[in-house]
């Protein structure tokens, strides 16, 4: 597998993102080897908090609430997948499956830092990879947290608004990184952000990883991933620690998508879930206090009641 590394050049000054990289090597299935970087700000002995991004963000995503959740005393994780962000970037679409991406995260985050006791926050693909490494490890995790995201099995019909943002994916000859991170959010940002949206693309040889995400969300129930999904569901469906929904009010692309985990997981029923009201897709940009505080809450009440009720 070849895979590029983005120069660390790329990411001098980036505003409000001071924070000390991590990296850690891991062995790919090829044989080979790719490092992924991950931020591990806050005391090292609290419960860790997993931040996850989606597509085609990084952890730069996360840099509004880092502050906040460890001003409250949490550790936050917050990982770049691999082909985004300082993770190295393999340079072919087929390099990249669904499965990898689990993988890849689990011998990255899951067991190299031996996660316990912890908070689980995923958004958009943060959520899809998120999910099934809390699924395939449920004793490492206290609660779970989710909003603009899912755990698709390939049934139902998806969205307009997404079908409409795969096919762009895989057609458009321009895929413009700050772009499309601006265009979806209600907050505008500065110059300065979209700069750092893009950092980690130098050209289209970086954005293999980004442009074929889209496609590798299952659609069908003979999705290569479906099976592996429908295990999970399995075990969320069995899931009676805390499970939070936090899905913003102007996204197009994952409205309704709190609505199986309503239904289904044991462990949201009575919890406060929230609708985040004037945010759109990349709401961590829209509504950051916010989302730090549900993640603060959410921990407060735990300690006050095992069920986090």
């Amino acid at each position: 597998m070849k895979t590029l590394r983005t120069p660390d050049e790329r990411f001098a000054d980036l505003p409000g993102y001071p924070f000390a990289p991590n990296y850690v090597e891991i062995s790919d299935q090829e044989g080979g080897t790719l490092r992924v970087h991950y931020l591990d700000e806050g005391p090292a002995d609290a419960a860790p908090v997993l931040c996850m991004h989606g597509e085609p963000s990084w952890s730069y995503l996360y840099r509004k609430m880092i502050p906040l959740l460890v001003a409250a005393g949490h550790r936050v994780i917050a990982p770049d997948l691999v082909g985004f962000g300082k993770s190295d970037k393999p340079t072919e679409k087929t390099d990249y499956t669904y499965e990898r991406h689990v993988a890849w995260m689990q011998a990255a985050i899951i067991d190299h830092l031996d996660l316990s006791g912890a908070t689980f926050f995923g958004q958009d693909w943060g959520g899809l990879v998120g999910l099934r490494l809390v699924a395939a490890s449920p004793d490492r995790f206290d609660r779970v947290i989710i909003g603009n995201t899912g755990l698709p099995t390939g049934e139902g019909t998806p969205s307009e608004a997404f079908l409409a943002w795969q096919k762009f994916s895989q057609t458009t000859p321009v895929f413009d990184i700050g772009f499309l991170l601006n265009s979806a959010t209600i907050t505008e940002l500065t110059t300065a952000e979209i700069t750092a949206y893009d950092a980690p693309f130098p050209d289209d040889s970086y954005k293999e990883g980004a442009r074929v995400l889209p496609s590798l969300v299952p659609t069908r129930p003979d999705d290569p991933a479906a099976a592996a999904n429908n295990a999970a569901w399995d075990v969320f469906k069995q899931w009676h620690k805390p499970f939070i929904t936090c899905f913003s009010d102007s996204d197009p692309v994952t409205a309704g998508g709190d609505k199986r985990f309503l239904k289904l997981v044991p462990g949201a029923l009575g919890q406060p879930h929230v609708t985040v009201a004037n945010a759109h897709h990349f709401f961590q940009e829209d509504a950051a206090p916010q989302l730090a505080q549900i993640i603060i809450d959410a921990t407060e009440r735990t300690l006050a009641d095992p069920s986090g009720r």
